[in-house]
């Protein structure tokens, strides 16, 4: 399905670039944000994943979870290519078979808020990023992914996107909340809340 052999090409020098469908558009046209802001997202979950296995401020998660939410960092990463490829396609141009967001990816981040949500306690306050460097690089990913969200929805109403995009957005930005609360916790680190 892919083969890069060259890496440059130069037809991107004079600013444009094309869709999937090969339509060619500006490089900063909307659906090119949406998808680089993905991009820019899946970065940051590698970064999670990397602070997971090696941690850099000493903070250690049992031995079962690190194995455990690896897997789903992993799987997460993979969902948000699919993600870049379900916005870099117009709908008339997809294929079937072709890698989207689809409803069983929205119910399964549900089930993992779910499932991770009922071990933490009822928050009395707001939650301030830090504790520890997982906890503060989740709280940056939720916030990347609530600007993707943001740009989904602009684009959204300028031309038709696939329509589990903005809920599976919105579901992966409540799930990097509850997972950065999550590893303070496994972690045996406090939260840092807000002072009223």
């Amino acid at each position: 399905m892919v083969t890069l052999s060259k890496i440059y090409t130069r037809t991107g020098d004079g600013g444009t670039t094309r869709l999937v469908g090969g339509q060619e558009v500006p490089k900063d046209a909307l659906r090119i944000e949406a998808y680089g802001t993905i991009d820019e997202l899946n970065s940051i979950i590698g970064l999670c994943r990397m602070e997971l296995l090696a941690p850099s401020d000493g903070t250690q998660l049992p031995p079962t979870d690190i194995a455990r939410l690896d897997a789903w960092f992993l799987d997460l990463q993979q969902a948000l290519f699919d993600l870049g490829s379900d916005l870099a396609t117009r709908l008339e141009d997809r294929w079937p078979g072709q890698p989207l967001i689809r409803p069983e990816n929205i119910a399964a981040l549900e089930a993992f808020i779910d499932v991770e949500n009922a071990h933490l306690g009822v928050l009395k306050s707001f939650v301030l990023p830090g504790g520890t460097r997982l906890n503060a690089l989740l709280h940056l990913a939720r916030t990347v992914c609530r600007r993707a969200e943001r740009v989904a929805i602009t684009l959204g109403r300028e031309e038709p996107i696939g329509p589990e995009v903005v809920p599976w957005v919105n579901r992966l930005s409540d799930t990097l909340f509850v997972l950065s609360r999550r590893v303070s916790q496994l972690a045996g680190v406090p939260e840092v809340l807000w002072r009223k």
